[in-house]
């Protein structure tokens, strides 16, 4: 059988920037062993399906390595293929997740605005194994949600944080983010994202991560309209609004391309 598959990248405007993903319409679900398989074989941060539904699309995303929970660049990069490549006429898409809820994605101009649950992450004790592979330098706080959220004193510190990825892949989360203010007046903070124990060293842009990052930064900055970069080598811009129990976060796309898979 054939498979379509697009890649597309996500929460930029540039080609070869943002987040690679690579999506794969499907008319229904193949067995969940056989799309792990193909995002391995894709080898990218992560591989979306949806299957059309009622009342929109159910979706699933795999990185190399695991069926995760929640992804944020490969629902907007879903959404991009589904608006620019498929046909969809509506401003609005609705996909059902196992894990997440529904998620919409909004088309607003050349921009795809997320509606996203919020994921305040808590306070924890320092955990010294995961400054260790960090790095060791002390941060101004730890906090935990479905990954560890690491706050710097400045954006110098998370641009120039080299980790241990084999330290890091032995914490206990999927992923640790790293954070701080920005250092300018149009960019209210910065991130980056490791997960090597999904298969992912560094990701380039983190929609998930931001469901952590839009909260806190929201309180700390006192302000719920919120201009982000995730200062990856690929990097990634998003626009950010705090909305209590949801997070909204906008972005662009490109088609990198198209094909089709053969199983």
């Amino acid at each position: 059988m054939t498979i379509p598959i697009y890649q597309a990248d996500a929460f930029t405007d540039q080609l070869f920037g943002g987040n690679p993903a690579a999506i794969c319409p499907l008319t229904e679900w193949l067995p969940a062993e056989m799309m792990q398989k193909i995002a391995a074989e894709n080898n990218l941060a992560e591989t979306a399906y949806f299957v059309k539904t009622a009342d929109g699309y159910s979706l699933r995303w795999f990185t190399p390595e695991l069926e995760i929970d929640l992804c944020g660049h490969a629902t907007l990069a879903s959404a991009h293929i589904l608006f620019t490549e498929l046909g969809y006429e509506d401003d609005v898409i609705r996909f059902e997740t196992q894990k997440a809820g529904v998620l919409t994605v909004t088309k607003e101009g050349d921009r795809y605005t997320l509606d996203f649950p919020s994921r305040p992450p808590e306070p924890v004790a320092l955990p010294m194994d995961l400054i260790k592979a960090l790095g060791g330098k002390i941060p101004v706080e730890v906090l935990k949600g479905r990954d560890y959220f690491v706050v710097y004193e400045t954006e110098e510190d998370v641009r120039e944080l080299q980790p241990d990825f084999n330290a890091l892949a032995k914490i206990d989360t999927i992923g640790v983010i790293i954070t701080a203010e920005g250092d300018s007046d149009d960019v209210d903070f910065v991130s980056r994202f490791f997960a090597p124990a999904a298969g992912i060293n560094e990701d380039p842009v983190t929609g998930s991560a931001h469901c952590n990052l839009i909260p806190y930064w929201a309180e700390m900055l006192e302000k719920d309209e919120l201009h982000a970069f995730q200062i990856s080598s690929r990097k990634g811009e998003l626009w950010c609004t705090n909305k209590g129990d949801r997070v909204l976060m906008s972005g662009k796309a490109v088609t990198y391309l198209k094909g089709e898979i053969y199983i």
